[in-house]
């Protein structure tokens, strides 16, 4: 959890998997797919507010809550995450 400052977002290789973590500066923490399905930009990289992350490429916007992009792009994967003993733990089932 330390390795993801307050209101950013950080890019983990999970398995086979691209997945950016975001720590909102409101709280709580948020998974989805890293790489934005414009050209590619790395999401994690983005800027977030509470409710999404702007990818840092092209503006396209995502809501963390379930990866709907709000501004004409295909969406991206969104995983549930959580908190365990200090870790962060992601679900990548779809």
């Amino acid at each position: 959890m330390d390795q993801i400052p307050v209101g950013e977002g950080r890019a983990f290789a999970v398995g086979d998997e691209q997945v950016a973590v975001f720590r909102p500066r409101g709280g709580g923490l948020h998974a989805l797919q890293a790489v934005c399905p414009h050209r590619g930009g790395p999401l994690a990289d983005g800027l977030i507010d509470a409710a999404q992350v702007v990818c840092p490429l092209h503006n396209h916007a995502f809501r963390l809550s379930d990866g709907r992009c709000t501004t004409g792009e295909r969406s991206v994967q969104a995983y549930q995450v959580a908190v365990e003993d200090g870790e962060v733990v992601l679900r990548l089932t779809r």
